[in-house]
């Protein structure tokens, strides 16, 4: 299920600018690129919260895998754009956590993407509860479900 167009602030938001590494020949970002720029502003999101993922796959032994993606492609963007990547909307389960994020170029959204994540042990890749310590950071920052 795709998130709501909602005016509601994020609880994160990162900024991006686009190079030609990014595109394809007609200047147009490539969309797998946008992939790795929701990825990206989820990683943020946790160094941020003083939680980087190599810290606490070292720390704890697990890491987040992607269990499911939905996203909906709205307007390109191009060489050169600034963009902002936001998390919308956050909910930590016992062992998932449940995001709206999406892309914008200023005030006009380019993507929209609900994206389901697993906490797994890193050498089994079978999932476990999330860390207490990463359930309260992520508490802080929840706004319910996505």
């Amino acid at each position: 299920m795709m998130p709501e167009r909602a005016k509601e602030e994020p609880v994160f938001h990162w900024r991006l600018r686009t190079y030609w590494e990014d595109t394809d020949g007609a200047g147009i970002v490539y969309y797998a690129n946008y992939l790795k720029y929701l990825e990206r502003a989820r990683t943020e999101l946790l160094r941020a919260l003083g939680c980087g993922q190599q810290d606490l796959a070292c720390r704890e032994g697990v890491v987040f895998v992607v269990r499911a993606l939905a996203v909906e492609f709205l307007r390109p963007a191009r060489l050169d754009d600034e963009l902002s990547v936001a998390v919308a909307r956050l909910h930590a389960g016992a062992s998932r956590v449940e995001m709206a994020q999406y892309i914008a170029r200023g005030e006009e959204r380019l993507l929209e993407a609900s994206v389901k994540l697993a906490c797994v042990r890193i050498d089994s890749f079978l999932p476990v509860r999330l860390p207490r310590s990463v359930r309260e950071l992520l508490a802080g920052r929840s706004s319910g479900r996505p």
